[in-house]
């Protein structure tokens, strides 16, 4: 954890760094201007600490305003540095391209003013649409005929969420949004694919009582995302259990007599001496195969060792990159980052952008989602 938190904050210094330098190259402010630029960024750049030991030391209304005003300040510089380092490459490029053939190519090339205000502009006006699409809830189904529900029920419902980061930005009306989802869906079973919660969560008061209020029929199930370790697993666990969820880790069981449900912890219980390393075949087998078998698994990455011993895999974790280009990153690491696939021996993988924000309350072209995945029997 502590190697993550350096790598991310030497990255994000050197983004800041040249984003000032930027600034100062088209806009060719003096000294004082320079020095009060270096304290405002740095006040920025330091927000995540501030969040997290304000909310730790009980200052919730600092730590509230400072998440707000520090994560879409991060959403905004992101989003300029992408932006800008492909105008920069543009104009590299245009560079080259005029050495090489001894043209003055001059005409086309922005100018260091139009380089900086360009990136400025399209950040600023994609952080203002991306903070709208982030409460914009879209409801995504995918239906699935199989011989192994009952005939006799015909239809099982089956809603998804993940990824809520429930905490200082997402409760609330975006809460209400989410769950207003969920309840319009009439579930049979819910279940949540990991990071329910984000960060100091034990002041969030009537937070629980209002997921409680969603009774399923044959219940709710849930599994650890890596931010349930990173709150405090004791406190996140219980905040789920209060909300009415059955936490699995590395369980199984059949729910109903119709449908087995397993769940696997995250990985990131590892640095935490808190993770439960069981095989996922082993797991898995003990279960009636002539049923439908969900795995609920944080990350969406294969166990090809229990391919065939699941039907249906559910992840989250991705959240579709939820800010272009950073969807691009997230698109190498994970082959499916976002939606449906098919895999070897009858098995599947359905992976939902996720229904709230960590960090940035922003989405640019990944809007937030609840998952109904309807079970059909094939006839």
């Amino acid at each position: 954890m502590s190697l993550f938190l350096v790598t991310f904050f030497l990255i994000y210094g050197s983004i800041h760094a040249y984003a000032f330098l930027k600034a100062k190259a088209a806009l060719a402010f003096g000294a004082t201007i320079s020095v009060y630029l270096i304290i405002v960024m740095a006040i920025l750049f330091l927000a995540p600490l501030i969040v997290h030991y304000s909310e730790k030391y009980g200052l919730e209304a600092l730590a509230r305003v400072m998440s707000y005003v520090g994560y879409m300040w991060l959403g905004v510089l992101f989003l300029f540095f992408s932006c800008s380092v492909a105008i920069d490459a543009y104009r590299l490029v245009i560079y080259l391209g005029g050495g090489i053939s001894q043209r003055d190519l001059s005409t086309i090339t922005p100018s260091v003013r139009t380089a900086f205000f360009l990136p400025l502009i399209f950040s600023l006006s994609a952080s203002i649409y991306g903070y709208f699409e982030a409460k914009n809830i879209r409801t995504e189904r995918l239906m699935i005929k199989t011989s192994k529900i009952p005939k006799e029920v015909g239809r099982l419902k089956i809603v998804q969420i993940s990824d809520v980061h429930i905490g200082l930005i997402v409760s609330g009306e975006r809460l209400k949004r989410i769950l207003g989802e969920v309840k319009k869906a009439e579930p049979d079973i819910l279940v949540s694919t990991g990071d329910l919660v984000d960060g100091q969560i034990n002041r969030l008061e009537g937070v629980a009582e209002l997921i409680r209020e969603i009774t399923p029929r044959y219940g709710k199930f849930a599994i650890t995302g890596n931010h349930e370790y990173y709150a405090g697993l004791s406190q996140a666990v219980s905040f789920t259990k209060k909300a009415g969820f059955s936490v699995l880790g590395g369980e199984g069981l059949t729910v109903g007599g119709i449908i087995n449900i397993a769940g696997v912890d995250d990985p990131a219980g590892r640095y935490y001496g808190l993770f439960g390393d069981i095989s996922e075949k082993e797991l898995l087998s003990s279960l009636p195969s002539e049923k439908f078998t969900l795995l609920l698994k944080h990350r969406p990455l294969i166990d090809k060792k229990a391919s065939g011993f699941f039907d249906l895999q559910l992840s989250g974790h991705v959240h579709r990159g939820q800010i272009f280009p950073f969807s691009i990153v997230t698109r190498l690491y994970y082959p499916v980052h976002a939606g449906f696939a098919s895999l070897p021996n009858n098995s599947g993988l359905y992976v939902s952008r996720g229904a709230g924000t960590w960090g940035p309350p922003i989405r640019f072209l990944s809007p937030p989602e609840v998952t109904v995945i309807e079970l059909v029997h094939e006839d």
